[in-house]
Formats: structure tokens, C-alpha cells, sequence
């Protein structure tokens, strides 16, 4: 077989994905172009390809998901091969052919390997086949829940409707009751359509305590297909995974034959070529079925990548060039554990909503045995268009113990400001006990609330010494742009005096901050309270270091506009400096309905004087591909509508009013 020339790659993605793409292909020797949105025009992934051709537009379907001009990109900037990174058009079966017949090479899978592992439903069938365990299910076509629900009945409650097309835990409702179900075809099946562009879903049990395992499978155009081992998935919110790790607790070596026996077998029947990953779920009993295969690069390759030493984007181009795996990847062994978290702009405390706006710094300590897969920077805009994600971060350690303590430490010494994100959730769930004992399962994240998770690192003590360090940083900033006696400290006093007052609001409420320079000593008030024996180190707007009761800490603060951060080995805490006459706030109207989140409002159920019951859906937004019901938080009587379906709407705008007096 003849080997392909691969001398430029077109990176049909953004973000991280499309940076890490590039880091391979820089050190094979091969030239990158990216493709942006408008909104990506200034991101990293565009200044750091060798070219970059604009799509245009700030939707997917304006820009990613454009078959036309990511071919045309390609033939103008004249690349040999399209690497489609994940999500997107990854595994679109007729963009694989697309790119196939303008004479480029697919850096993946068959259309056909895309096509035949699409649509879930046929990948079940083709797996049962093939002698791979399934769990049963029912095709649901274009019946309507009344005419599904005695074969729902059959397979049994709980029970889990399904989008047949895509992934990433969209389209997918769980159904505990009979009552429910109407409700939850509709919505998986709409979810669905927004996603994928088809509204197929299917029914099948749904295995309560289970474990979400799966394979990276690997194959070559030489018949080859091999099994580099499990990742664990099953910490995940929303059927969404946001930790992922390598080898699994739950696998021992006799299970981890047959796994990867069965997933092999299943790439070996649709002739499988690159990365692939076939998910299976495990039940608390051993036992294991097949979920479906992601024809592509997972987001969790990582993982793989460390404990194996090996790089899956070079695999994937040796194989697009047609060579055959290498020694290294046949003869693989599994060497420490690896663990990867999903840090998104996304507040756990409010059921996940996405969080956008400007990442005002975003920085976490670089080392060996720590690898950040991130597609933003200080400054950076996250937008409502694409996902949530932030970075990937992934400690690589000699047992899993190890893994996910210095896991935890990273992610609690980073520096994320301007934006809420699951840093807490995620610290504390690589701390937990059940976590650390193994006993991870899909339902984690229902026996232990996220809101409970995702609060704050540090308590209101930590706050009120991150509010004196950011008092006397502020103070230092104001003496070092004084044009006579900078160097004195502000405060500073030969006879006693008042003190000093800075007021600010943080998690624990309006903390007051008082202090004074006087004779060389400093005296510190907070909340009310004299710490003791305070005193004042290296001091500059940047960073305090400062020693209460014998024990001294350095704290480094980052003041943008009215808004100080503040990180400490404590932990992090951001705190709002009070003005000291407040100004009156523009009232809301009562009974207003507020947009949770920027977004595209996706449909609008109700009109002006319409009656609605408590918990009745109003609206839909969608926003970082995931539809958000706006519901109502009483009876009432809807008086005005001020949004249409198809309006683009920011965080905190008015929906909708409803007169919660009126007769119902």
C-alpha cells in the first residue's frame, strides 16, 4: 500500500482541541491552518496556525458546520488533509466523503465506519451482531408516547430516551414514572433536533449505579485494531463527563481483556481506521454493554496519552497516511494513573447554567507531571455560541491516590477571575472520600448535591484576611501613584486616629476593613474584629505579604476596576470594593422573569394574558449547545412577553412579566 503525503493539515475546529492538533503537527513538521468564527478571530488557535481563513458568521451553523467553506478553506490554502478535531462535523459521515472526494485526506474514519456507528440505534444492531453485549431497546421512529408506552412499560422504569444522532448527553432524559414519559420524548426528541438536526431517539433500561467505561481503540488501513486500554467516565452532570481517568478502579486485568476483546471486535466489524472509543456501561454485578463507538478523537485522549507515553494525533496521521500502527502502540503498557477534569465556565450552584463574559486572568503553575489543554487566556471572551469548557487539566502520577491529591492542589492554587466556574466542584470531588475509595458511579453527583460541591474553597475567615490583603494593596497602589510622600503608607499616623475604612462585599456578606500605620506598628480591624498582632511585609498592589499571630502568608491580588481577587494558599476569593455612598439601583418591575444566561431564545410558549400554573415552561434559551426551560415561580396571569423566538438575549434581561394576582 502506498503511503499519502501529509504536508499540511487544515484543523476544521477551534479551541483547545485545535491547539493540540497543531502541537503535533509542528513537531512532525507539518503546516497548520485554522478556520474561525468571528468571534474567534483573536483566539489563540488562529494567532498560533501557520495560516487561518475566516468562516464568518458567530453561529456553528454560520461558520464550523459549513461543509462549503471549510472545503474551500482547504483548496485555497491548499492543504493536503482535514483533521476534524470533535464535536462539529467530526463524525459526519457525508463530510468525511466531502473531504474525500475534493481529493483531501480524512484524518479519521471511513464515511462508512462514520456512517454505520451514527445513528445508535444501527449500532446496536450492528453490534448484537457482532457478538457484543447490548442492553436491550426500542426504536422509537415517529411514534407518539401514548403509542410507545407499553413497550416502555416492557423494558421498565427507570428507563432512558435517547438521541439516536450525536452525543455529549444531548437529547437524553431519564424517565422514572409512566406520567413523565410524554414530557420526556418531547423534550429529547426537540433537544435533539437543535443539537443534530434529527429528532430520532430510542428507548432503553436505565442502569441505576452503574459506571460509564470505555475503550480507546485504535486501527490502521492494514486490517490492524488494538485496544490501548479503559478510561473511567463516570463523574459526569448532565450525562456530560467532567472526570475522566485511566486505568479504572472498577477494572481488573481479567476485565480488562475482555473489554478490550470486545471493543476490538467491534472496531474489527465496521473495519475501523484512526481513534476510536467504544463506551460500555458496567454494572456494580461485572457485567458490561455497549453504549456506542465515537468515531473520533475523544476529549479524554489525554488520559490515554499519559499513562501510555503515546501521541494519539500522530497515531492518527500514520494511519491517514496509510502506515501501519508502530511497535509502540501494539506493544503498550500501562504505566502510573492519569486524571483529567473539565474546568467550564459554568456555576453548579445554579444547576450548571452557563456562565460567559471575560476571563479576566487565567493561570494555573506549569510542572512536569501536569498538562493543560486550554484554548483561552487572560482577557479571553467566552461566548454563548460554543461550549463550556475552559481548559482540560491532567495529572499524570505513580498511583491514583497520588493523581488525584496533586490534581486537587492544582486546581485549587489556580488563578481563574472574572468568571464562576466548577474549580470547586471538582476539587472537592477528587477530595471525597468515595471519590479516593474507588466508588465512583454515574450517580455521583445525585447522592452528593453540586450546589453543596461548588461552594466557595475558602470560608468566611479566609475571606476576611483576602479582605485586608486587598485593603492594604489597594493602599499601597494609591501611595505608589501619589505625586509627594509615596512611600509612606496610606493611614499613616503620628497620633491615633480613625481608621482607615475600605468596605467590601464577598460570599460571606459586606465585610468592613479598617486599618492604620502608627509609630511604625500596624493595626488591622475586620468584620468587626482586631487580628492579632499583624504585620506588614513585601507590600505592593500586586502582592501582600502579611503575618497575623505568628503565622505569615503571602497573598497575590489582581484588582480589575471595583473588583479585587485575591489567592492565597488558603484559597481564592473575589470581593467587590462598596462605594461609600451607594447609588440608588434601577428598580426591576415585579413579577419579571430574568434571563438566567445570555443566549438564543429557542421557542416562546406563551402570549399576553395567558394563565399559567406554577413550574409551567414560559420560554427556552439555548445557550453552549444545551436548551434551558425558563419556568414560572408561581401561578399567574402572563402581562407581558418581551422577547420572540429567534432574539438574542443577555443575562439579566427582562422575559417575561406575569401578575402573580390575578385569577387563575
Amino acid at each position: 500500500m502506498s503511503r499519502a503525503h501529509i504536508d499540511k493539515v487544515l484543523i476544521a475546529n477551534r479551541g483547545e482541541i485545535a491547539r493540540r492538533i497543531q502541537r503535533t503537527c509542528r513537531a512532525m513538521g507539518i503546516s497548520t491552518v485554522a478556520v474561525f468564527s468571528e468571534p474567534d478571530r483573536r483566539s489563540l488557535f488562529v494567532a498560533e496556525a501557520d495560516e487561518a481563513v475566516a468562516l464568518g458568521g458567530s453561529t456553528p451553523a454560520e461558520s464550523y458546520l459549513r461543509v462549503d467553506a471549510l472545503i474551500d478553506a482547504a483548496r485555497r490554502s491548499e492543504a493536503d488533509a482535514i483533521h476534524p478535531g470533535y464535536g462539529f462535523l467530526a463524525e459526519n459521515a457525508e463530510f468525511a466523503r466531502a473531504v474525500i472526494e475534493a481529493g483531501l485526506i480524512f484524518i479519521g474514519p471511513s464515511p462508512e465506519a462514520i456512517a454505520a456507528m451514527g445513528s445508535k440505534i444501527e449500532a446496536k444492531r450492528r453490534m448484537q451482531a457482532a457478538g457484543v453485549p447490548i442492553l436491550g431497546s426500542v426504536d422509537a421512529g415517529a411514534r407518539s408516547a401514548q403509542q410507545l408506552l407499553a413497550e416502555a412499560e416492557k423494558l421498565g422504569y427507570p428507563l432512558l430516551v435517547k438521541a439516536s444522532a450525536g452525543g455529549g448527553g444531548r437529547g437524553m432524559r431519564i424517565v422514572s414514572r409512566a406520567e413523565d414519559f410524554p414530557a420526556a420524548l418531547e423534550a429529547a426528541r426537540l433537544e435533539a433536533k437543535n443539537a443534530f438536526g434529527d429528532d430520532a431517539v430510542f428507548l432503553e433500561p436505565y442502569v441505576e449505579s452503574s459506571r460509564h467505561v470505555e475503550i480507546q481503540i485504535f486501527g490502521d488501513q492494514h486490517g490492524n485494531v488494538i485496544s490501548l486500554f479503559e478510561r473511567e467516565c463516570s463523574i459526569q452532570r448532565r450525562h456530560q463527563k467532567i472526570i475522566e481517568e485511566s486505568p479504572s478502579p472498577a477494572v481488573d486485568e481479567a476485565l480488562r481483556r475482555t473489554m478490550g476483546e470486545a471493543a476490538v471486535q467491534a472496531g474489527r466489524a465496521i473495519k475501523y481506521v484512526g481513534a476510536g472509543t467504544v463506551e460500555f456501561l458496567l454494572t456494580p454485578q461485572g457485567k458490561f454493554y455497549f453504549l456506542e463507538v465515537n468515531t473520533r478523537l475523544q476529549v479524554e485522549h489525554p488520559v490515554t496519552e499519559m499513562i501510555t507515553g503515546l501521541d494519539l494525533v500522530r497515531l492518527q496521521i500514520l494511519a491517514a497516511r496509510g502506515e501501519p500502527l508502530p511497535p509502540e502502540a501494539t506493544g503498550a503498557q500501562i504505566q502510573g494513573h492519569a486524571i483529567e477534569v473539565r474546568l467550564c465556565a459554568e456555576d453548579p450552584r445554579n444547576i450548571f447554567l452557563p456562565v460567559t463574559g471575560r476571563l479576566q486572568r487565567f493561570q494555573i503553575e506549569p510542572a512536569a507531571d501536569v498538562r493543560v489543554e486550554t484554548g483561552v487566556a487572560d482577557g479571553a471572551e467566552v461566548s454563548p455560541f460554543y461550549d463550556s469548557m475552559l481548559a482540560k487539566v491532567i495529572v499524570h502520577a505513580p498511583t491514583r491516590a497520588d493523581a488525584a491529591r496533586r490534581l486537587a492542589s492544582v486546581l485549587a492554587r489556580a488563578q481563574l477571575h472574572g468568571l464562576r466556574t466548577n474549580r470547586e466542584l471538582l476539587v472537592r470531588t477528587l477530595q471525597h472520600n468515595e471519590f479516593l475509595a474507588g466508588q465512583t458511579d454515574t450517580h455521583f453527583l445525585l447522592r452528593h448535591p453540586p450546589a453543596e460541591l461548588g461552594r466557595p474553597l475558602s470560608d468566611a475567615r479566609t475571606e476576611h484576611l483576602h479582605a485586608a490583603a486587598a485593603a492594604l494593596a489597594a493602599q499601597a497602589e494609591r501611595r505608589a501613584a501619589a505625586p509627594t510622600l509615596g512611600s509612606i503608607p496610606s493611614g499613616w499616623r503620628n497620633n491615633p486616629s480613625q481608621l482607615q475604612e475600605t468596605r467590601y462585599r464577598g460570599e460571606s456578606g459586606e465585610i468592613v476593613v479598617g486599618y492604620e500605620f502608627r509609630r511604625g506598628r500596624l493595626r488591622l480591624m475586620v468584620a468587626g474584629e482586631e487580628l492579632p498582632a499583624p504585620r506588614l511585609g513585601h507590600c505592593t498592589a500586586t502582592q501582600v505579604t502579611l503575618e497575623i499571630d505568628g503565622i505569615q502568608r503571602t497573598y497575590a491580588v489582581h484588582r480589575v476596576g471595583m473588583v479585587s481577587y485575591v489567592d492565597s494558599p488558603l484559597g481564592a476569593t473575589e470581593l467587590v470594593e462598596l462605594p461609600r455612598y451607594p447609588e440608588p439601583g434601577e428598580e426591576v418591575i415585579a413579577g419579571s422573569l430574568v434571563a438566567p444566561l445570555p443566549g438564543l431564545v429557542a421557542e416562546v410558549k406563551v402570549a399576553v394574558d395567558q394563565l399559567v400554573a406554577s413550574g409551567e415552561t414560559l420560554l427556552v434559551i439555548e445557550s453552549m449547545k444545551m436548551l434551558h426551560p425558563i419556568t414560572a415561580p408561581a401561578a399567574g396571569r402572563v402581562v407581558e412577553v418581551r422577547v420572540t423566538a429567534k432574539a438574542q438575549v443577555d443575562a439579566g434581561a427582562v422575559l417575561v412579566v406575569i401578575d402573580e394576582q390575578a385569577e387563575t
